[in-house]
């Protein structure tokens, strides 16, 4: 699956190779001790969670000097990912659970994450402003954009509008939040896997 993921990125460096190789060892390890992903799902990293998490940079390149907060990352998606392919961009990943915390701030430190700062809190409680979050499989959509709206900044510098690019299986039409303007890409235009079949990756902004 790894040289199946390179494929679809055939831009990256040696290096951002090596970091996204490292992530299987540095995964199972930590699942051993604390389950950040799934016992049944851990031997799918790659495709469920990896690539699923690069989805996003299908649709956007994060510009050099861009702020990404991950909402509710969990065990480090999309967020890790998204660090390691964008290494110019500022990543800040937040998560109220704080032994998942404590796995990402290990995985980022071992690839040597220089873009990534890790949080343990609510993500009610910030107050700095982003060019985009990212979430995935967190609550419902509507729920997710009531958080990420006020962190949004409506300084602009991307070829999408700021906003929240969210990864969501199943049907999302119930769960959107009313007056914003909304794009949505099927992941398996861009990944031929089955997996993706039913896998949406979904924009909200304030850009009508």
């Amino acid at each position: 699956m790894l040289e199946k993921l390179y494929n679809y990125f055939p831009q990256i460096s040696g290096q951002q190779k090596s970091q996204l190789a490292a992530l299987d060892g540095l995964y199972h390890l930590w699942n051993s001790q604390i389950n950040v992903i799934s016992r049944r799902d851990i031997d799918n990293l790659y495709l469920h969670h990896v690539l699923h998490s690069l989805a996003i940079a299908k649709v956007l390149q994060f510009l050099p000097g861009s702020k990404i907060i991950d909402i509710g990352t969990g065990g480090g998606f999309p967020g890790i990912p998204l660090a390691i392919l964008f290494p110019q961009a500022d990543f800040v990943l937040v998560d109220s659970i704080g032994k998942k915390v404590k796995v990402v701030q290990s995985i980022t430190a071992e690839l040597k994450l220089n873009n990534v700062e890790t949080l343990q809190d609510r993500v009610e409680n910030l107050n700095e402003k982003f060019d985009f979050a990212v979430s995935r499989a967190v609550a419902r959509l509507d729920t997710v954009w009531g958080w990420a709206q006020p962190l949004i900044s409506t300084d602009s510098k991307h070829n999408l509008p700021n906003g929240l690019l969210y990864l969501k299986g199943g049907d999302f039409e119930p769960e959107l939040p009313k007056n914003i303007a909304i794009k949505h890409w099927s992941i398996s235009n861009f990944f031929a896997e089955d997996y993706f079949k039913e896998k949406t990756l979904i924009l909200l902004s304030d850009d009508k």
